[in-house]
C-alpha cells in the first residue's frame, strides 16, 4: 500500500496527459490492495488508507462527483 501511495504522489508532478493515462490504472488497483490488506491487517489500517486515498485523489473524485451530479439533475 505504501507503494501505491508514493507511486500516486509521483505521479502527481507529471504532465495532465500521462495523468490521464496512468491514474484511472492507479484508481483501478485500490480496491484490489485495500481488500488485501484489509485481509491481512483489519479495518483500521483500510480506513486510514481510504481517507489518504481520499486525499491524493481528492479532485479526480470531485469531479466525477460534479459529473454523476449533473447527469442525475439533467434527467
Amino acid at each position: 500500500m505504501c507503494i501505491w501511495a508514493l507511486a500516486t504522489m509521483a505521479l502527481a508532478p507529471l504532465p495532465l496527459r500521462h495523468q490521464k493515462r496512468i491514474g484511472p490504472v492507479s484508481l483501478l488497483m485500490l480496491p484490489v490492495l485495500l481488500i488485501w490488506l484489509g485481509r491481512d491487517y483489519g479495518a483500521v489500517p483500510v480506513l486510514m488508507c481510504i481517507v489518504a486515498a481520499m486525499s491524493l485523489f481528492r479532485k479526480p473524485l470531485a469531479a466525477l462527483f460534479h459529473a454523476l451530479r449533473r447527469q442525475i439533475t439533467k434527467r
